[in-house]
């Protein structure tokens, strides 16, 4: 955290928190640290879906949905469709939250959409090394890069023909603790 005036934090319990905070010596000021929201969507078109190969660590070489962190004033579907853009350079339509995964232990959470392509048209962007569509049988399930993007294709496979479906969440016995 930058710290342009200086001020001097201690870790401590603020009065009436239940856990121990930074706190501004000075000041009283909180400053919480929370989760981060990591937003995607696992992207069908014509029987296929599309995969990028990633550029960047964590996991560079492996084979994920597109999907990163969200940023300060934007909704999950603007930043979903933003990381298909930025990872895929495709346009999505968005049409279902699939999924919402809890991963605790990097403090995440995780908002994964049901989307097609608006346009046949995708290609590299700068995080990804290749993208391509992949029929189920073809996908390289050994070579996806976290476990949620496995979570995430067979939730999508379950309701990919349904018009509505209740929202998927971690596996039974998956605490997301990979």
């Amino acid at each position: 955290m930058q710290n342009p005036k200086n001020y001097r934090f201690s870790q401590r319990m603020p009065e009436g928190d239940n856990r121990d905070r930074m706190v501004c010596d000075d000041c009283g000021w909180v400053h919480y640290v929370n989760p981060k929201v990591v937003v995607g969507a696992v992207i069908g078109h014509d029987g296929k879906i599309l995969l990028c190969r990633r550029a960047i660590e964590p996991r560079k070489g492996f084979w994920t949905i597109p999907a990163g962190y969200m940023e300060e004033r934007e909704t999950s579907e603007a930043g979903a469709a933003r990381e298909a853009r930025e990872e895929a350079c495709a346009e999505i339509a968005i049409d279902a939250l699939l999924a919402v995964y809890n991963i605790p232990r990097i403090s995440q959470v995780q908002l994964i959409y049901r989307a097609t392509l608006a346009s046949p048209d995708f290609s590299a962007g700068p995080e990804s090394l290749e993208v391509q569509l992949f029929g189920w049988d073809e996908i390289p399930w050994n070579d996806l890069a976290f476990p949620s993007v496995h979570w995430a294709l067979h939730h999508y496979r379950a309701v990919q023909d349904r018009e509505s479906f209740p929202t998927h969440t971690n596996p039974p016995g998956e605490l997301g603790n990979y």
